[in-house]
This record gives structure tokens, C-alpha cells and sequence, in this order.
């Protein structure tokens, strides 16, 4: 199983467009996350979290600064960083069991090793006995699912994570936070993780990383110490409810435009 590795981002710019209607989404961004932290980025909309983690994921060209996962230069996609996104992005025409294998197959990995990867993962999320299934025939929550063991088979040292609970039901979303946590205490990788939701970061995170808005910046990092594993009723602790409103506030802040 690979290692999971750092993840350093340096002053980091990111433009849109040119002459009069350039737009600047990301101006001297800088974060570091570590081998095996589960880091939880959180801003207002049109920040440009998402920009960050397709940068970080080699999908877009930075303007400007540096990236670097392991220690190694960022400069396009790569098979140390999965990506999973809010839309579930399986191939509707593939089982259950060849979403997951494609990865494998495509890095050459036999029949034998590929197949032992589709077990591992599967049942690592709760789809044991949904292998020979279409994504058609899968809630939302199995298809994100899928797509979590699918990036996982690929064996990366980094997973990032585009609002993947985003487009759920409420009691779905809190089965798939209590099921990613425990894949990332097993598998020991890396996460990147993007939420709107303040309470889902604040129960993910080892690190909350509260964005600006546009131009997107880091305007403070939070640690989280709550003990884990964190159950639902947490939220009711004041600890976490002063952590929520503390986040709150910079948000609010940043829409209002102070310092």
C-alpha cells in the first residue's frame, strides 16, 4: 500500500481569462497538509475551493507559485492524488466491479490482483454484494460509494474530495461521513476535503482551512482536538459550538467585507 504524503501548496495564484475580463480566483495561496491529516477546506461560495483541489489534482494550470505532493512538483494528473467529486463521475455503462477495477487496469495490474483490489474496496464500503450491479440501479449514497473505492483502488498517497456529500439527504450524508472516517483510519491516506457545511468539517477535520473570498486566501487554519471517533451528539458539546461560531464569524465577516 503506497505511503500517504504531504501536501504543500506556496503562494499560489490562479487567473481566469484575460485583458479586462481577467478574474483572479486564488492570489498567493499557501497551505501545507500532512501525511496522513485529514485537512477540511471551508469558505464563501466562488472562493475558489474547488479551484485549489482541481489544481491540486493536476486538472488546472496554476498561474503562478508551486505544489508539491511527496515533495514532488505538481504538473499534471497523477495516480499518487484521487479525486472524488460531488457528482458521482461513474461510467454508466460498467458494473459496480469495473468502475472500481479501471484504475487498476489502466496502471497494468492482472485479472488475479485487480479482482482481490474490487473485494478489498467494496467491502470497505458496504458493497460486497452489489459487484455485478449498474450505477443505475444504485442510490446516490452507493454511488458516491463507488466512487470512493474506486479512488481508493488506485492506492494513492492523496485522496481530495470535492463536496462528495453534497448532493445527499441529510441521515445519508451522516452515514457517509461516519463511513469515510473509518476508510481513512484503515486505509491511512491523506485527505483533502472541501465542505460548505461547517459541521461536517469541524466532525472530519484535523484541520479546518477557512478561506477568503475572491481572491482566494487562507484566513485561518483551526485545529480541531475533539477526541476521536466523534459522535453525532458532539454538536451539542460547547466546545463545538464555539468552534462553529468561530467559523461562522470569519465567514460572515469576509461577506461583509472587514478585516
Amino acid at each position: 500500500m503506497t505511503q500517504s504524503a504531504d501536501i504543500a501548496v506556496s503562494s499560489v495564484t490562479l487567473r481566469y481569462g484575460s485583458g479586462e475580463k481577467t478574474v483572479l480566483a486564488l492570489d498567493g495561496l499557501s497551505l501545507d497538509v500532512k501525511p496522513n491529516e485529514f485537512a477540511v477546506i471551508v469558505g464563501p461560495s466562488g472562493c475558489g475551493k474547488s479551484s485549489l483541489l482541481y489544481l491540486i489534482a493536476g486538472l488546472e494550470d496554476r498561474t503562478g507559485g508551486a505544489i508539491t505532493v511527496g515533495g514532488q512538483s505538481v504538473d499534471g494528473p497523477g495516480p499518487d492524488r484521487g479525486m472524488v467529486f460531488q457528482s458521482y463521475t461513474l461510467f454508466p455503462w460498467l458494473t459496480v466491479a469495473q468502475n472500481v477495477a479501471y484504475g487498476p487496469r489502466r496502471r497494468g495490474l492482472g485479472e488475479d490482483e485487480r479482482n482481490r483490489l474490487v473485494r478489498h474496496y467494496l467491502a470497505e464500503v458496504g458493497l460486497a454484494g452489489f459487484a455485478d450491479h449498474y450505477p443505475a440501479q444504485l442510490s446516490g449514497g452507493m454511488k458516491q460509494r463507488v466512487a470512493i473505492a474506486r479512488a481508493l483502488a488506485n492506492d494513492p498517497a492523496v485522496l481530495l474530495m470535492d463536496e462528495p456529500f453534497g448532493a445527499l439527504d441529510s441521515q445519508t450524508r451522516h452515514a457517509m461521513q461516519r463511513l469515510l472516517l473509518r476508510v481513512w483510519d484503515h486505509s491511512q491516506k491523506t485527505v483533502l476535503f472541501v465542505t460548505h457545511d461547517i459541521e461536517e468539517a469541524i466532525l472530519l477535520a484535523d484541520r479546518v482551512f477557512v478561506m477568503s473570498g475572491r481572491p482566494g486566501q487562507i484566513r485561518k487554519v483551526l485545529s480541531v482536538d475533539f477526541p476521536r471517533p466523534r459522535l453525532g451528539d458532539i454538536v451539542l458539546d460547547p466546545a463545538f459550538i464555539a468552534m462553529k461560531r468561530e467559523i461562522m464569524g470569519l465567514l460572515r465577516a469576509d461577506e461583509e467585507g472587514e478585516d
